[in-house]
Formats: C-alpha cells, sequence, structure tokens
C-alpha cells in the first residue's frame, strides 16, 4: 500500500468510529424524543463533530471538514440553551450523519461527486438557518441560588447554562467537597465522580477555597442531585466527601414556574436535617485507579411534538432489549437531499478489528513458544542429517512426539486467540438498522416498535459485514410488507403499533439471528397463485408441496407479491439476494408464518468462516471435507434400513424421519455396491438431512478458500482446501446441500 493509500484508509477507519459513536448517541436522543434528553449524549454528539473536524481538516477532506464545523455550531447552540431540541433539529442531525456516511464512502473510493458536494452545501445552510431560541423568562433563576459571586463569575458559560437548568427544574443542588493527597488527587476526583454520576449532574469542578492540608488539595463539586439525601450519602459513603446544600429561594409570586413532573424542591432547613456531614476518608484502597473522569452529564429539556404529528417519535431503551419506537404519516414529506432507504448500505467502510492489548500480548508469548519449538525441530533435524543412514534411536522418536504435541497445542492456543481476535459484536449492526428504521417507516407511512436483543452476541467481522445488508431487506419487508398501517390494525383487534423484532443468540457453534414482525403474515393462497402465474412451478409441484416449501417460493428469484412497485419494494429483489448471501457465508434461512399473527424469519449462521475443524470423508473415490460444526452423528446402516416415503429416500432415526441423500448421486458420480453405508447426520436451525458416504478419514483443521470462475456456482460446495498430504479437496456446503438435496432427491423420483 502506498503511503497515500495507507493515509487514507487510517482515516476512513478514525472517521468511522467516529460516526460510530454519533450515531450511538443521535440514536439515544432520538428514542427518547419528546421526553426529557441527557445532555450527556449532546456533548457526545458535539465532541464527535468536533474530532470528526479536526480529523478531516487534516486529512484534507473539506466538505467533510465543513459540514462538521456547521454541525458543531448547532450542537454549541443546544448545549448552551441557545436553541431548543425539537423534531426539526433531530431529523437535521440524523440527517447530518447520513451525509457525513455518504461523504466518507466517496473519500475512501477518492471520489468528489458534484451531487453530493451540492447536498452538503444544502445541509450547512439548512443547519445554520434551523432552530428558534428557548422561550424568555422574566427572572433569572440563577438571582435565586444562595452562591457566592466570586463563585458564580469563575463558571464556564456551559456550566453557568447547566446550573441555571437545574434551578429552574427544582433540581437539589449541593457542595460536594473532598480533599486529596496531591500524590493521587486525579485517581481519588476520579473516583468521586465515577460514584456521583449515577446519582445527578457534575455541574462544576472548583477548587475549593478551604485548603486540603500541608500535602493535599480540596476541590468543590456543584452537583444536581436526581436522589433523595438519604441515597446520596450512601452513594458517597467510604470516599473523603463532605455534603453541603445549595439553598435555592422559591420563585417569587406571579412567575411561571417550571414545567417539570419531578418531586417539588425541598427547602433547606429540611434537607440540613436529613444530612449526615461525611468526615474525610483517607484510605486510599477506597480509590478506583482504573475509574475515568466522567462527562459532566444531567438532562436537556426536549419539546416534544403535538400529537398526530408526522415526525417520527422513539421510545426509551429498556435493557437488555433495544426498543424504539417509531411514528410516519403517510404524507410527511422527505428532506430534499436525503438518500431513500434502498440507497443506503450498513457495509462498513473500512475491514479494521479493535483488539486489546492484552490480547496481543498473549498472541505475541505464543509466538515466542512457537520459536521455541521450532529450535527444538531444527535441533532434531540435524541430529537425523548427521547420523545418516544409522537407525535413530527410540529416545529420538519420543523426543520428536513430544516436540510435535506441544506444537499442535501451541498451534491450537494461537488460533483460538486469533478466531477471538476477529470477533465482534452484531450490535454494530443492530444499531446502524435501528437508525435506518426510521426512514423506511416514514416512507412506508407505518408506526414501528423497532425492538433489538442479544447485541452482545460476537460473530466474525466478516460475517457481521456481510450480514449487514441482507437484515436491512428482511427488516424493509417486515415493514413494507408484514406490519399493517394503523387503522387495518386497529379494526382487525390488534394495537396500533406494528412491532418489529431482531433478536441475536448463540446455540452451540452457530448464532441464530431473528426477525420478526406481528403483522398480517404471507398469504399462502396468493403465493401459490404468483408462483403458478409466473411459472416458478408447475400444478403437480405445487401439490406435493408441504407448507414449508410453499413458504420458501418467496426466495426465489423475481418472486413478489406486490401488484405495483413502491420506492421499498415490488420489484422482486431482496429476499433472494438474502439467501443467496447467506449460503455465501455458510447459513440458512428458515420462514415462520401464521396469517394474521404474523412472520419470522431465522438466520442461522457460523460462528467464524476462518478455520474450521472438518470431518474428511470418501465417496466414489473422491475426498470431500465436511464442517464439523454441522455435523450431530455419524451412523452405520444397512441398505435394507433405508424406506421410500412419498418418493423419497428416508431413515427411521430413533422414531423420527431422517431425509436420506445420497453424495455420490447428488454430484453424478459412479455409484458402487456397499454392504454397508456410512451417514453423516448434518443440522441447521430445524432441519436435518442424513449425507451417504463410503468411507471415513478422521477431522481435520482446515482452511477453506473460496472457488473461482464457472466452480463458484456448483451446488453443494462451499469452496476447497488443502490438506496435510498436499492434497486439494472440495468443503461441503452443509446449508445447500439441506435444501438442494431433498428438492434433488423429490426431483428424481
Amino acid at each position: 500500500m502506498t503511503p497515500g493509500g495507507k493515509a487514507l484508509a487510517e482515516f476512513v477507519a478514525e472517521a468511522t468510529e467516529i460516526l460510530d459513536a454519533l450515531g450511538r448517541d443521535l440514536l439515544a436522543l432520538d428514542e427518547a424524543r419528546g421526553q426529557e434528553a441527557d445532555p450527556e449524549h449532546i456533548n457526545g454528539i458535539f465532541r464527535a463533530a468536533h474530532s470528526l473536524k479536526g480529523l478531516s481538516g487534516l486529512f484534507g477532506q473539506e466538505r467533510i471538514s465543513q459540514l462538521a464545523h456547521a454541525a458543531e455550531d448547532l450542537l454549541d447552540r443546544l448545549r448552551l440553551g441557545r436553541l431548543t431540541l425539537d423534531d426539526r433539529v433531530l431529523d437535521t442531525l440524523v440527517d447530518a450523519l447520513d451525509t457525513f456516511q455518504a461523504l466518507l464512502g466517496e473519500a475512501s473510493r477518492s471520489e468528489e461527486g458534484p451531487e453530493l458536494s451540492q447536498r452538503t452545501r444544502d445541509m450547512e445552510d439548512r443547519m445554520a438557518r434551523l432552530g428558534s431560541p428557548p422561550p424568555a423568562v422574566e427572572e433569572d433563576p440563577l438571582e435565586r441560588l444562595e452562591l457566592d459571586a466570586t463563585v458564580r463569575a469563575v463558571f464556564t458559560e456551559y456550566e453557568e447554562h447547566r446550573l441555571r437548568e437545574n434551578v429552574r427544574r427544582g433540581v437539589a443542588l449541593w457542595r460536594v467537597r473532598a480533599a486529596f493527597d496531591l500524590t493521587d488527587f486525579d485517581q481519588g476526583l476520579a473516583d468521586l465522580n465515577a460514584r456521583l454520576k449515577p446519582l445527578g449532574e457534575v455541574i462544576s469542578t472548583l477548587p475549593s477555597s478551604r485548603p486540603g492540608g500541608a500535602n493535599g488539595i480540596a476541590f468543590d463539586l456543584i452537583f444536581g442531585a436526581k436522589v433523595g439525601a438519604r441515597a446520596l450519602e450512601d452513594g458517597l459513603r467510604g470516599s473523603p466527601a463532605e455534603l453541603a446544600p445549595l439553598s435555592v429561594r422559591p420563585p417569587e409570586a406571579g412567575s411561571e414556574g417550571p414545567a417539570f413532573d419531578g418531586p417539588a424542591p425541598r427547602d433547606a432547613a429540611a434537607v440540613r436535617e436529613d444530612v449526615e456531614i461525611l468526615p474525610p476518608d483517607t484510605d486510599e484502597d477506597g480509590v478506583d485507579e482504573d475509574a475515568e473522569v466522567p462527562v459532566e452529564t444531567s438532562s436537556l429539556a426536549t419539546v416534544p411534538s403535538h400529537p398526530g404529528a408526522g415526525s417520527p417519535r422513539m421510545r426509551a431503551v429498556t435493557p437488555p432489549a433495544t426498543v424504539v419506537g417509531l411514528q410516519a404519516a403517510a404524507s410527511a414529506p422527505i428532506p430534499a437531499g436525503r438518500p431513500r432507504a434502498e440507497e443506503t448500505s450498513l457495509r462498513s467502510l473500512t475491514q479494521t478489528v479493535r483488539v486489546d492489548i492484552g490480547r496481543l500480548d498473549g498472541l505475541i508469548n505464543m509466538v515466542g513458544e512457537l520459536l521455541l519449538i521450532k529450535a527444538n525441530l531444527q535441533r532434531l533435524a540435524e541430529t537425523s542429517r548427521q547420523d545418516g543412514t544409522v537407525a535413530l534411536s527410540k529416545l529420538f522418536g519420543q523426543e520428536l512426539s513430544r516436540e510435535t504435541r506441544q506444537l499442535e497445542r501451541k498451534l491450537e492456543a494461537l488460533q483460538e486467540g486469533l478466531l477471538e481476535a476477529r470477533m465482534v459484536p452484531v450490535g454494530q449492526v443492530f444499531d446502524k438498522l435501528a437508525r435506518l428504521v426510521r426512514k423506511i417507516a416514514r416512507e412506508a407511512g407505518k408506526e414501528i416498535d423497532f425492538v433489538s436483543s442479544g447485541g452482545e452476541v460476537e460473530l466474525d467481522k466478516l460475517i457481521v459485514e456481510e450480514l449487514s445488508d441482507p437484515l436491512m431487506h428482511l427488516i424493509r419487508n417486515a415493514i413494507d410488507h408484514g406490519a399493517e398501517g394503523p387503522e387495518s390494525r386497529l379494526s382487525a383487534g390488534k394495537p396500533r403499533r406494528a412491532t418489529v423484532r431482531l433478536r441475536a443468540e448463540q446455540k452451540g457453534n452457530h448464532v441464530v439471528i431473528s426477525v420478526s414482525d406481528d403483522g398480517s403474515g404471507i398469504d399462502e393462497v396468493r403465493v401459490r397463485e404468483v408462483a403458478l402465474s409466473r411459472g416458478l412451478v408447475t400444478p403437480p409441484q405445487v401439490s406435493e408441496m408441504t407448507r414449508r416449501e410453499l413458504l420458501n417460493l418467496i426466495f426465489l428469484p423475481g418472486f413478489s407479491t406486490r401488484s405495483s412497485v413502491s420506492s421499498l419494494s415490488g420489484r422482486g429483489v431482496g429476499l433472494d439476494v438474502v439467501k443467496n448471501n447467506l449460503g455465501n457465508l455458510s447459513g440458512i434461512i428458515d420462514v415462520w408464518s401464521e396469517r394474521g399473527k404474523g412472520t419470522a424469519f431465522h438466520l442461522t449462521l457460523p460462528v467464524t468462516l476462518a478455520i474450521v475443524r472438518a470431518l474428511v470423508v470418501g465417496v466414489s473415490g473422491r475426498t470431500y471435507a465436511v464442517p464439523l460444526n454441522s455435523v450431530l452423528e455419524i451412523l452405520s446402516v444397512q441398505p435394507r434400513d433405508i424406506r421410500t416415503v412419498e418418493r423419497r429416500e428416508v431413515l427411521d432415526l430413533r422414531g423420527q424421519t431422517l431425509p436420506f441423500l445420497r453424495l455420490g448421486r447428488l454430484f453424478h458420480l459412479p455409484e458402487r455396491e456397499v454392504s454397508r453405508h456410512f451417514v453423516v447426520v448434518v443440522g441447521l436451525a430445524q432441519q436435518r438431512l442424513g449425507i451417504a458416504v463410503d468411507e471415513l478419514f478422521g477431522q481435520q483443521d482446515i482452511v477453506t478458500k473460496p472457488l473461482g470462475g464457472r466452480l463458484s456456482r456448483v451446488k453443494g460446495i462451499s469452496g476447497a482446501t488443502d490438506l496435510g498430504n498436499r492434497r486439494t479437496v472440495l468443503v461441503l456446503d452443509v446449508a445447500e446441500l439441506l435444501e438442494e438435496g431433498i428438492a434433488q432427491e423429490r426431483r428424481r423420483a
């Protein structure tokens, strides 16, 4: 890579991380639309815009730098209370994020299109003209706060604004004094901030007017508590903190009170009766050395939109699931310059993975141990060379065997460490989908609650990136095809708002991701009619299909039950792309649907594709590798145990009917008479299949390489690998065998 290309790659990787962080904070604001917004998220977005401005300016990306500067100005007005956070401002920030991502996409390709440049200028003008200042009040709330004027004089503009907001909303204010030793005051202050953060907002941190001793330093923290005095005292127990309430005079008669739903502020006398002054605790064991100094947080007032407004709204997050509520009117206009949903890709622009330094140290140590083993093997090889034709001793063989076992253990540990370094949480994609859903819902004119869970489940980075677009297709179909309109749901006795769920869970060596909705379900009669009218199947084939096979017709290329084309669907693309993409990942998709109750798609994927354990088998003189993570068991059956049911070969496995596939017949290999079959039972999700093979050669770790050209389209083959004897063998694609194999047996019959 050239120096310029390396610098560009570093910029794209760093900017992607900044935009991901910005998107998470923006999503949190969107979820709290119409509620009190946490200023920590406002500050997080402000810092992200500031960092992006500096980074893009450093690398000469002027369009990104100028847009980030405009966003920074808008966010600065928000955080200082000069601008009200309403729906228009929030929608503009969401659109600005889309523009940033589009600009970064062009930057990664070293392009600069005129359309996007104009869109960027329009966005800058839109942010500059946006917003209205908050309503003016006759009395400054700070005038009611009994705080020394010299202290108020050193507040920054932002601190003064946050203090004013806390007084206006009736939040109990405290002065928290703490003294620390000069040698570790930074750690002590960080620990105190970490204790205070869950209890309210640290508005300002100032040097105390009271000295902290001969070898100490003291700080006064102005703190707005969202908990009672007892809870605050309990939260600070064991820390060198002293509490003193700040008195606030009640507003003058006739002045308008704050629109605050919380408890009324208590007077200073009542507070003092409940508060016990905590003595300083100089025990250093109570200090958390790893604690970080938190950013000042509290709540920023958000002006809710009036009921029935066309702009989407979102509800709060309830761990562990993320719940995003959306409301959209069909007539709501889409702002100029905003990309349509089908133009958006969720793929990351960078292939970098953030790895903990401790994990890298472990890998380096393993490499060092491998070098020692290499030296021992070289010594043994030199010994055998010098001995020439003389028979090697038994001791030599034992030593060689010991070094080989040691090498195997270290390589397994190294392999495990490298695979762990490639793993990333699927929540990276889930967060992007949550931001995308609001746009899709608005375009579809639906009211949607989006619920996601299991974002902590980890997958290989490559799989997560390839999974982004298939999940986007499924979410789009759930909103456009599955979810009904508000009036239709009410008439059917359902809640007005439809629910779309996205869930991930790990099951053994696989991860199952489910996308479901509580909409109208799939119309099987309509599916049958469309399949017959388009010649995708024949009437005899339809009559023999099970319900599951009938539902799977929706994955055929060009299939669509829509009679008209919309901006979201109706073109017959989407689900076939989903199935093909999952097949490339050795995954499988299954669909469940019930008319009037909803639809669910279940995606089953391997945890990684990098290095897998495989079962090596032989069929008609050919050798194949079967990924062991899909092998459930191995049977030995007689030819008489194979039965035919509805023209399909099956086995009776502990009272259950198991579909039976002759691998040699599937690949058109010459079959030979055998006295028994080895049957490899494979499975993904709820599907099971018995694959007949002639020989079992054992297990081996393999690295699957993709096939190019015409071989890439061979059904049932996912790639090739090189065995230890330098022989190249084909790797079976279990997902395709589960579907293609059963269909092959039906066609043959």
